[in-house]
């Protein structure tokens, strides 16, 4: 953890229907669980963790880290876990003018994404700053004002779902990650397995560069 500004948060609530159903982030992954990796690298980039995730919380005990369902009923995507993280900063550090979202499926996240995200907010060229990679963004992986927690919930109650149609609202800016080599090739910082063969793929990938 850092003095950083910002509380992490991660989305942990997906179905993984592709996955066959169930915590995609409790998959094993190179020794651990698979969200285990996204914490490890987060961690010491914000001064806070927090896990986005819908049901029976005991589930993700192990990792001691505090479970925020949505505020939003009806599983209405992942602005409702963005919404929720806001909520619980605003709570629990209401001096943090920040949050970053990250999927609990992305093992590979950049150890410098908070420092990233928050230059290019600091440089005014956006509100919100989201991770872009081999020119695709990724909303789910951004920086976020918790001064627009209202508004969010606003823009939710009045049926938007898509994040790109609210945070473009606010003064969007996509910042650019280059791939990380693993086993003698380039992969996506941000690849996530949403398949058991993308998943079989990322563990032989990882098995001869992590302990």
């Amino acid at each position: 953890m850092t003095n950083a500004p910002v509380t992490g948060v991660l989305l942990a609530g997906g179905q993984s229907r592709r996955m066959g159903g169930g915590d995609k982030g409790l998959l094993p992954l190179a020794g651990k669980p698979m969200l285990q990796h996204v914490i490890d690298r987060l961690r010491p980039q914000v001064a806070a963790i927090v896990l986005n995730a819908n049901g029976d919380p005991a589930r993700f005990q192990g990792f001691g880290l505090p479970v925020v369902a949505d505020t939003i009923a009806g599983q209405v995507g992942p602005l409702a876990g963005v919404l929720a993280g806001m909520r619980w900063s605003l709570a629990q550090a209401p001096h943090r003018p920040w949050v970053v979202t990250a999927a609990g499926d992305a093992p590979l996240l950049p150890r410098d994404l908070v420092d990233r995200l928050l230059a290019a907010v600091e440089d005014g060229a956006g509100r919100i700053a989201l991770a872009r990679s081999n020119g695709e963004l990724h909303p789910v992986i951004g920086l976020w004002p918790v001064a627009l927690a209202a508004d969010l919930e606003a823009a939710l109650g009045e049926g938007v779902r898509k994040v790109l149609d609210w945070s473009n609202r606010h003064g969007s800016v996509g910042v650019d990650f280059p791939s990380e080599r693993l086993g003698g090739i380039e992969i996506d910082p941000f690849f996530n397995a949403n398949t058991p063969q993308e998943l079989d793929k990322l563990r032989r990938q990882l098995a001869p560069s992590r302990p």
